[in-house]
């Protein structure tokens, strides 16, 4: 059992190195990082700071050179291939640029596959009216009610977006780590894809970290975490909240 104090999300001293041909490129050069239980963090820096390294680590899709990541007190970044795939179809869920959506399948159907992964077919047969319940509800909330049944390329990228933040929710994560969720979006669209973030944190207490190289994305956050050549800035910006009410 872990007690209130202990972050839900704690990364030390992580380190992560690339190959690109003879050249080594040291990625994140000993990284500390905290997320509270409940806490709305963006993560900004340049290009080649790290920061989608970083939260592609924390989301357990690639493994550090060195270093420990913890989800609730426990290590997680050690674990079993098994076991890592297991904890991201439980408590991880993940939002990418470019949104990573099955062609072939309809908006309902690409929320439901994670769940649909996560069950085996007899147990499917028993969950899955639940479970379409459940992607019905996320998809109407996020205006999507009438769009069911439209694959990706029948959606607009604002549209697909939201389908891929449902399809993050729908197996009810502890954390959601988003990288770059506005990135390809125009500003309207964009403002509304964070807003809705914005809202999942505030109405339901999710814990988010927000990858972003943009600043006023970055200051709806409660709290800003710069990178800066692999490691975290000695003095990281603090999050304006009445600029987040305002914008929202």
């Amino acid at each position: 059992m872990t007690d209130a104090s202990t972050p839900l999300l704690r990364v030390r001293g992580l380190r992560k190195t690339y190959r690109s041909g003879d050249a080594l490129l040291e990625v994140l050069r000993g990284v500390d990082f905290d997320l509270a239980t409940g806490e709305f963090v963006s993560v900004v820096g340049q290009s080649g700071s790290g920061k989608s390294t970083l939260l592609h680590l924390m989301g357990l899709l690639d493994a550090a050179d060195s270093g420990s990541i913890e989800l609730d007190g426990t290590r997680v970044d050690g674990l079993s291939a098994l076991r890592r795939d297991r904890l991201r179809n439980t408590a991880i869920g993940m939002v990418f640029q470019s949104y990573h959506l099955l062609p072939e399948l309809d908006a309902l159907e690409n929320v439901l596959a994670p769940l649909m992964v996560r069950h085996g077919v007899l147990e499917w047969l028993r969950v899955r009216r639940e479970a379409r319940d459940s992607a019905r509800g996320l998809l109407d909330r996020f205006g999507l009610g009438g769009r069911l049944r439209h694959k990706p390329r029948q959606l607009s990228g604002g549209e697909m977006q939201r389908v891929a933040i449902a399809r993050a929710l729908v197996t009810r994560p502890r954390v959601l780590l988003a990288d770059e969720p506005t990135g390809n979006l125009d500003e309207g669209t964009g403002s509304g894809i964070l807003e809705t973030l914005c809202e999942l944190n505030r109405a339901d207490g999710l814990s988010i970290v927000l990858v972003t190289h943009d600043a006023a994305v970055a200051r709806r956050a409660d709290r800003i975490v710069r990178l800066a050549a692999g490691r975290v800035d000695d003095a990281p910006d603090a999050a304006d909240p009445a600029a987040r009410r305002k914008a929202g």
